[in-house]
């Protein structure tokens, strides 16, 4: 990655006054993005929830991610870029960063649910040595009233066997 790029990023925690960014960030994602309740129900819990910017994009949000902190653990629950601004390295740059929070707040393990039809999301997380411990039958809402069924992934962020 070039460090001009590297350092045109930046993270600052994520509070009620982005969200107008996150949602349309959200919305352009996914076809069934969270809700504007979602994220003030994870903001008021206390979940770490960081918003990233590029001031190669005019200071704009980019990208975000909410987790939820466990004993021992954390949990994933949103890792977001922005379609424009995907394949440039910021889901990279936004995991790295949950990863040192999780070291900083002495996590063992990183936990997350990856929709099955993700292949690049479950690409990345793999490279990062995320594994496959199961599937969550009917997690995500899908077309036509289905349902889709998640991956249940996990990284040992302590430095032993998982």
């Amino acid at each position: 990655m070039n460090a001009v790029l590297r350092h045109a990023r930046r993270l600052e925690r994520m509070t009620i006054a982005h969200l107008d960014a996150v949602m349309a960030i959200e919305s352009e994602a996914y076809p069934f993005p969270w809700t504007r309740g979602n994220f003030i129900d994870s903001l008021a819990s206390g979940y770490p929830a960081q918003v990233l910017f590029d001031s190669d994009q005019r200071g704009l949000v980019i990208g975000y991610f909410v987790a939820m902190e466990g004993v021992d653990e954390m949990h994933l629950l949103n890792l977001t870029v922005a379609p424009e601004a995907q394949s440039q390295g910021h889901g990279r740059f936004l995991l790295d960063a949950l990863l040192d929070l999780c070291r900083q707040r002495h996590a063992v393990q990183l936990w997350l649910e990856v929709r099955q039809s993700n292949p690049r999301a479950r690409a990345l997380y793999q490279r990062y040595g995320f594994r496959d411990i199961g599937v969550r039958r009917g997690y995500y809402p899908a077309a036509a009233g289905r349902r889709e069924d998640a991956m249940v992934m996990s990284l040992d962020v302590s430095g032993g066997a998982a």
